[in-house]
């Protein structure tokens, strides 16, 4: 386990984040979802504690415990004053080591996350975003979310969850503890009875779903039919993985298109043509195929002209390169938005423990930082144009609608 330590004045606040590799897009086929049974359910009970008495500890110290399921790992979660860190540390490495998974826990958990699903479904975006996901990715690793699917979920029972526990003292992990903590903090973690087995164990872990080469598409559009009048616009590629030296272009690209009132998608959808409640970009950090999406919400009037100015837009970035003055803008709101997400010092400690998970450095952002002066819109264009031809539609409204925009989109 690779630890990092954070020294910041934070008024005796410490965070600490573990990131261990390999999330969701691990979750065997036909049990999408394990990973995040796993992680609700370790926090049900662990090492010599129970649900009952975790909850007191963490609660008796005014702190925050938890554990996420995202794509590519699992992420545990502490916040709390410096004072109380020997106290809730060691449950971490319980986590890790000896969670309970008490069967009614499991059972509990498995409730709760089928509710959660069912919520998620009520979302006319997160259709159509499931719908664009499936179609791209299929049944590969990134092709379904990190809640899983009611079906599966129904299925796992402890059996199903005691390998992939097991697994997760072998797999590769990061520890980032920013703020304010304990002069030999990591001496102590290194040989306490609860970390020590974790350190023990570095044989490199095997993913079982290997992220392959994206086949060629059957089709380029997926629509959903649903009673409204709502329509959900998403236009995307899968693209690359984020130590990519070409990401950063693809970064700039998203600030230009998605950032802010001077963004194209709000001077082009929202100012000059009103034609959009909202718009905007989904271009999150991933460790392969990381898709690139516009997305926008409208009325059933407006669905087919929004289409043809979202084509436009992404036409643009591919075509044309960016004016020497909207490159300086773009680069400024990139740093901005760097430094809005590193405010507190959960943020700073997440986004490192994030970064050395997916195999880059801790100084990683510096670097960027330092390559952006030189990069120019021509690298951007050409980025544009490698990674982002073809895009895939993804539409969620009602029946005529759809009619009209995917004869639109076929023309």
């Amino acid at each position: 386990m690779n630890i990092i330590l954070d020294k910041l004045d934070s008024k005796n606040i410490m965070s600490a984040k573990l990131w261990i590799e390999d999330g969701s897009r691990n979750d065997p086929k036909d049990k999408k979802g394990i990973h995040q049974l796993l992680s609700s359910t370790m926090l049900r009970g662990c090492g010599p504690y129970n649900n009952k008495q975790i909850a007191e500890i963490v609660e008796n110290c005014g702190a925050y415990l938890n554990c996420d399921t995202y794509e590519d790992g699992l992420l545990i979660s502490l916040k709390c004053v410096e004072t109380d860190a020997y106290k809730l540390l060691p449950l971490i490495g319980w986590l890790i080591t000896k969670p309970l998974l008490q069967i009614d826990q499991l059972e509990l958990e498995k409730d709760l996350t089928i509710k959660a699903i069912k919520r998620q479904q009520e979302s006319t975006y997160q259709l159509a975003f499931d719908g664009w996901r499936k179609m791209v990715y299929g049944d590969g690793p990134y092709g379904h979310d990190p809640l899983g699917s009611i079906d599966d979920i129904k299925k796992i029972n402890k059996e199903h969850i005691l390998p992939i526990a097991s697994s997760l003292i072998h797999r590769k992990k990061n520890l980032v503890i920013s703020g304010k903590f304990p002069i030999n903090l990591k001496n102590y973690i290194e040989n306490s009875i609860e970390f020590k087995v974790i350190s023990n164990h570095n044989k490199a872990f095997k993913n079982i779903n290997k992220i392959e080469t994206l086949s060629k598409q059957r089709s380029n559009i997926c629509t959903r039919s649903l009673n409204t009048k709502q329509v959900i616009l998403l236009l995307g590629k899968a693209t690359i993985r984020y130590d990519n030296k070409s990401d950063i272009l693809l970064r700039l690209l998203s600030c230009y298109l998605g950032y802010g009132m001077s963004s194209l998608l709000f001077k082009v959808l929202r100012e000059k043509y009103g034609v959009v409640y909202e718009a905007g970009i989904y271009h999150p950090i991933r460790e392969k195929q990381t898709p690139f999406i516009m997305h926008a919400s409208t009325s059933e009037e407006k669905g087919v002209i929004t289409l043809q100015l979202l084509k436009e837009c992404w036409e643009k970035i591919i075509n044309s390169e960016i004016s020497p003055e909207e490159l300086d803008l773009v680069k400024i709101k990139y740093r901005g938005q760097m430094a809005h997400s590193l405010q507190s010092i959960s943020q700073r400690a997440e986004h490192k423990a994030h970064l050395l998970g997916i195999g880059l450095t801790k100084d990683h952002d510096k670097e960027i930082i330092q390559r952006l002066e030189s990069i120019t819109s021509k690298e951007i264009k050409d980025a544009a144009n490698r990674y982002l031809k073809n895009p895939l539609l993804s539409v969620c409204s009602n029946k005529e609608v759809i009619r009209k925009i995917f004869k639109d989109w076929k023309a």
